[in-house]
């Protein structure tokens, strides 16, 4: 095993017409943002609507996934609240030779840590090959890790529990575990973070900043000045304006109207929003194949 770190994207799911999973894009789009700085992606996270994309279609991905070059840079979400079919998709995907997962907790019941121990508890016990990255959303799921629940379930299972992407940003500054990955959830923690003893990140924006992103980390191991920050920071509070889907889908089909299409009840932005969104980064003089100009 080991620790998970550096820059990975909460990939986007690439759609047709119909609102069918596109295969093909969804994985090229993952290919190309690693040939563009990012580390690994993590497939069908919240970012890739993972919970509106049924069952069959991602075990069609998977399949495919399982012939991509960078197989071994992807992360698995299952995007499923079923305990049962979690563990079923999991296996699908350890078969495929994926054992790397980002899983959330069940949304819409009320639940405290005892409970959340039990979930992934059923999870290990079933699929102990697998290597779980905790994902921390309290927005998305109602619930929200503590210390003492990672702490627990680091305990019980070192080999299997080894990270947390940390959306809700209660975890990054004060938990402390020897080979432990810790990935906030956004570009704006990312050198604090770094500083602070964390792997990295895994976010919705590194969809189009992977590139500055990854000069950003590597800045950090290298001792070089941040020359970079500040417009990574600036990029990511511009997407922050909007729902980060709407805003990714939006911005990308501008180069490819195939983004356009998009699962309700999401939604693209509209005319005015989609206005204000390239042109405030334009004025940032930002672009996804040229985004370290000055």
């Amino acid at each position: 095993m080991s620790k998970i770190k550096g820059i990975y994207a909460a990939g986007l799911s690439i759609l047709n017409a119909d609102l069918s999973l596109n295969i093909e894009k969804t994985i090229l789009h993952s290919e190309k943002i690693i040939d563009q700085g990012c580390h690994g992606v993590a497939i069908f996270g919240s970012t890739g609507q993972a919970q509106l994309i049924s069952v069959a279609e991602k075990i069609g991905l998977l399949n495919k996934l399982s012939n991509s070059k960078y197989k071994k840079n992807y992360i698995i979400g299952t995007g499923l609240n079923s305990l049962v079919e979690t563990i079923n998709l999991m296996r699908v995907a350890t078969s495929l030779g994926f054992k790397k997962f980002l899983i959330m907790p069940p949304a819409y019941y009320k639940y405290d840590d005892n409970e959340v121990i039990e979930f992934y508890t059923k999870i290990v016990e079933a699929i102990p090959e697998s290597e779980i990255i905790l994902y921390n959303f309290e927005k998305l799921c109602g619930y929200k890790f503590s210390l003492d629940c990672i702490k627990e379930l680091v305990k019980r299972f070192p080999k299997q529990i080894v990270g947390v992407k940390d959306s809700s940003y209660n975890l990054f500054e004060d938990l402390k575990l020897e080979n432990f990955s810790i990935l906030p959830g956004s570009e704006l923690k990312l050198l604090k973070g770094l500083q602070l003893g964390c792997s990295g990140i895994i976010t919705a924006t590194c969809n189009v900043t992977a590139q500055l992103s990854r000069k950003v980390y590597e800045d950090f191991f290298s001792d070089k000045n941040q020359s970079h920050n500040q417009k990574l920071c600036e990029v990511r509070g511009i997407f922050d304006k909007y729902n980060l889907i709407s805003g990714l889908h939006t911005f990308c089909s501008q180069e490819d109207k195939i983004y356009k299409n998009i699962l309700p009840p999401l939604r693209l932005l509209n005319s005015k929003e989609e206005k204000n969104l390239i042109e405030d980064l334009k004025n940032l003089n930002f672009k996804t194949n040229s985004n370290l100009a000055a």
